[in-house]
């Protein structure tokens, strides 16, 4: 049970101060369980990032439950798991309740109106960052036209013609590119 306790209490840490988004986690996570508890090697540590990376979900739910999982079975997973949701739950909770009970005053409504364009732009600029390096293969700093894709940009534009005149799930769209994508290059790579 002590185990168990100090799981809880880490990864409560964890899910409390990875201010940031889950990739803020990953040191926190390292800190308490490689280097101050000592429940893992570094080159444990390691492996269990990276399938934590590879795994669809968030990077520092994935990692709590596959630490729990590596260090106290699946109870460990669960206990793990639920540590690091505590915090942001109890937060969101609480920024919800005062939210229903204020949203009526004017300044509750000046200051979400005021953070709506920096939410525009905050995802404008992560979906930019991520065409550029689906069309460039780097970043926009060392993004050169000789590193263009075409493939690529010829599935990004079919894709987003697809979607915005026949209509269907983006999903389907998104498996239909990648399974063309994946046939095309397997080609291209043959010849």
């Amino acid at each position: 049970m002590g185990l168990l306790w100090t799981l809880f209490v880490s990864f409560i840490q964890v899910g409390l101060f990875s201010v940031g988004g889950g990739y803020a986690a990953i040191p926190l996570i390292q800190e308490q369980i490689v280097n101050t508890h000592q429940l893992m090697t570094m080159s444990e540590f390691t492996d269990l990032i990276t399938i934590a990376e590879m795994t669809p979900g968030p990077i520092s739910i994935n990692s709590a439950t596959f630490v729990g999982q590596r260090v106290y079975g699946t109870i460990g997973a669960i206990v793990c798991t639920i540590g690091a949701i505590i915090p942001a739950f109890i937060i969101c909770l609480t920024l919800a309740y005062f939210y229903y009970k204020y949203k009526n005053f004017s300044g509750v409504q000046t200051v979400l109106g005021a953070l709506r364009p920096a939410v525009v732009a905050l995802i404008a600029s992560a979906g930019a960052s991520i065409l550029v390096l689906a069309l460039f293969n780097t970043d926009f700093t060392q993004a050169t036209f000789s590193q263009f894709r075409w493939l690529e940009f010829g599935l990004f534009i079919a894709g987003f013609y697809i979607l915005r005149k026949k209509k269907p799930s983006a999903v389907s769209v998104i498996l239909g590119t990648g399974v063309i994508g994946t046939l095309l290059q397997v080609a291209l790579n043959a010849m």
